[in-house]
């Protein structure tokens, strides 16, 4: 039997993300607008393979030659013969829907690794017997030979997403480790050089010297011609005893797919703002610019109360070891207006808000640029995950001085924080219905303080490499201390860089926590139109989710290593620590056993105590964290008895089905699929219509062409 934590249930959430309300509200301009982007994200999308095992790309390949070849339906039909039971070849469907859904063979919230539920000669005997291999058998076969094994297997390292004996990863070759990371990130900041777009290959060179390869994504090779900004950077560098090559062209023949897309959306775009991010995006993708992208996102926050919404490129860095490179996404979506007009009301409130943040005024940004927040129905989401809300650019320089963009995603936080009563975990039982009626309500509260206020707070000391400050050395005091500030960020430090592989945990804890010191704040939840009784059930249905969300967090701990595999859990059990810390009986958490007999938790919150006891533990907490993050003070990191509770009565994430658009004449239609796994794999199965074939081998070859950077790895 295989580990439960690295297979999918046959039970698994699947569900309809429904957008067809919002898109048939669109005008026809508008609609070509998101065909021609959602082309270019799905498209993207696909480079999300490349950046996560070696094996992944193999088994997507394997996957949509099999069913678009054979519905799910008609390959069921060869199952039973190929002797597969009905639960079985549900489990297949299901794998199948996974890899689809998270882009690889990893899971996008928890780094793990998932394997297919039934036994491996069981799934080589559905594939032998297929259409696709009665019609391509010699094809079929290789894509077997190269990712079978690998496919079933669950190696130590191959367990979870990390580097080198940690686990997998191919933002790095194989033989690199944490010391590699962090001299490659040296080197970087001393180029001025981006992370976010970029994969480090390390080998030998003939005398035996340590070569790194920085290859940047981009449709153009290192040969073409360079533009001015590049210039300079494609090239040799003697660094600390290694030699480093910087070269672009990862990714190149996907990207030739992304940038035609933008090219034809450009068309269609609404205003100057788009049209000149578009531009802006092309140049970067073809370049391998992250400048240029810049560019492209400063258009974007001009881009103010667009009907759609997009944002596209190497975004997050959540599943870097490091913590410095970014997963490519793109998403499409289309403003929902009733619920955007609550969170413009909370815009408005902001620079008010944020003078009860903990902190010296001294600590926030010298002016609150007003960014846009807006509720999205999300049309595209191409990538490992959809998340909830978001809080972009990632660009420290440009959230710093120019602003940023605030999207809380309607149709999935509906869909994804729907809640059954049955399966509703370590909570006592007088506790559970009022979870359910206001766990959607108090997730809206907190996801807008979270990606507004959270994310959107707090000033960055800096120092330019000319000298100039942003902030008065003899003036700010560290409110820790009472003496002034000590460090600052230098040069081309940024964030990312300086706190590497714990900036997304601890940026995430500071946001979760100042969600629940401001849900606190009547004004707050009155602009939510929750008031009286209601609002207090917000505020107390809105601690307990966090309380338990960190116990929850411990599935996504790796004892054997010591890691956390994502961000957000990590923080919620950080501040679950701190609230069990804080005493006087706020949270009590106890070992228990279930009414099936097997080991069982509960975690209770007390809420008279969450205004004397928990409020003050709160303001303490994220004081220190905002005095640490804007003086780049990078200190050390730092129950694990009820992790195997938490992994017995886990349940696992709901996964998406996404529509696909079709030009028709000269108009877009919108077709939707069934909400299970079946309907998941033929949204995949048709959304390439013209050039599935040709996707399938540009991935094979591009993973070809760097298999020998982790052949090794074992």
């Amino acid at each position: 039997m295989v580990d439960s934590q690295y297979v999918l249930p046959n039970d698994v959430g699947l569900a309809l993300l429904d957008c067809s309300e919002a898109f048939h509200l669109l005008l026809r301009g508008e609609r070509l607008y998101a065909h021609y982007l959602s082309r270019a994200c799905w498209y993207g999308g696909l480079v999300v393979l490349l950046q996560t095992s070696p094996e992944a790309p193999a088994i997507y390949v394997l996957l949509s030659r099999l069913f678009r070849t054979q519905d799910p339906d008609q390959l069921g039909e060869f199952a039973h013969s190929a002797g597969l039971t009905d639960q079985e070849y549900q489990a297949f469907l299901v794998y199948a829907a996974g890899v689809f859904s998270n882009m690889g063979n990893y899971k996008s919230f928890g780094d793990t690794k998932f394997v297919p539920n039934l036994p491996k000669d069981k799934l080589r005997q559905l594939i032998w017997q297929s259409q696709a291999f009665q019609e391509r058998p010699e094809e079929m076969e290789s894509l077997w030979d190269r990712c079978g094994e690998l496919m079933f297997s669950l190696d130590p390292h191959q367990r979870q997403l990390g580097l080198r004996e940690k686990g997998t990863t191919t933002y790095f070759s194989g033989n690199c480790c944490l010391e590699d990371a962090q001299l490659a990130q040296k080197f970087l900041d001393s180029q001025n050089i981006s992370a976010y777009n970029t994969r480090l290959f390390k080998e030998k060179d003939k005398a035996g010297q340590t070569c790194y390869e920085v290859r940047l994504a981009s449709v153009l090779g290192t040969d073409a011609p360079v533009d001015h900004e590049l210039a300079p950077k494609l090239r040799c560098f003697e660094f600390e005893g290694c030699t480093f090559r910087v070269t672009r062209g990862d990714y190149a023949p996907l990207l030739e797919r992304v940038v035609e897309n933008l090219q034809l959306t450009k068309a269609h775009a609404a205003n100057t703002n788009q049209e000149q991010m578009l531009e802006h995006y092309i140049r970067s993708f073809t370049q391998g610019s992250i400048a240029a992208h810049k560019e492209g996102s400063r258009c974007w926050i001009r881009d103010k109360g667009p009907i759609v919404e997009s944002y596209i490129g190497f975004i997050e860095s959540y599943r870097d070891p490091y913590g410095s490179r970014g997963e490519f996404e793109g998403f499409v979506a289309v403003v929902n207006k009733a619920m955007s007009a609550k969170f413009a009301r909370l815009v408005e409130s902001a620079e008010q808000l944020l003078l009860e943040l903990p902190w010296p005024r001294t600590f926030e940004k010298d002016t609150f640029l007003t960014p846009d927040f807006t509720s999205l129905d999300v049309l595209t989401f191409a990538g490992s995950g959809i998340p909830a809300g978001i809080n972009i650019p990632n660009y420290d320089d440009i959230r710093q001085t120019e602003g940023f963009k605030n999207v809380s995603l309607g149709n999935v936080l509906s869909v994804a924080y729907a809640t059954q009563k049955d399966k509703l975990t370590f909570l006592a039982e007088e506790d559970k219905d009022l979870y359910i009626k206001w766990k959607g309500p108090s997730f809206e509260v907190q996801v807008g303080l979270h990606e507004l206020l959270g994310h959107g707070s707090g000033k960055l000391f800096v120092q330019e490499e000319k000298g100039t400050c942003n902030f008065d050395r003899e003036a700010v005091i560290n409110p820790e201390t009472g003496e002034l500030i000590q460090s600052w960020y230098q040069g081309s430090e940024t964030w990312d860089s300086k706190f590497s592989t714990s900036a997304s945990s601890y940026e995430e804890c500071r946001a979760e926590c100042v969600g629940l010191y401001l849900c606190l704040n009547k004004d707050v939840l009155r602009i939510f139109e929750l008031e009286g009784e209601d609002a207090e059930d917000v505020i107390y249905i809105n601690w307990l989710n966090m309380v338990r969300a960190g116990l929850l967090g411990l599935e996504f701990y790796t004892p054997e290593t010591s890691t956390w595999r994502q961000a957000h859990m990590q923080a919620r059990f950080v501040i679950l620590r701190v609230l069990l810390e804080a005493g006087e009986g706020l949270v009590s958490l106890q070992h228990t056993t279930g009414a099936d007999g097997k080991p069982d938790a509960l975690i209770t919150l007390n809420r008279n105590k969450i205004l004397p006891v928990g409020k003050p533990a709160i303001e303490r907490f994220l004081r220190r964290l905002q005095v640490l993050k804007s003086t780049a003070d990078v200190g050390p990191e730092r129950f694990l008895s009820l992790r195997d509770t938490v992994l017995l009565r886990k349940e696992a994430r709901k996964m998406f089905v996404q529509a696909n658009t079709h030009l028709e004449g000269e108009d877009v239609t919108l077709v939707q699929y069934e909400g299970t796994a079946a309907g998941l794999i033929r949204s995949f199965s048709e959304r390439f219509p013209e050039d599935a074939e040709l996707l399938e081998r540009h991935l094979l070859e591009l993973s070809d062409a760097d298999t020998h950077f982790w052949a090794s790895q074992g």
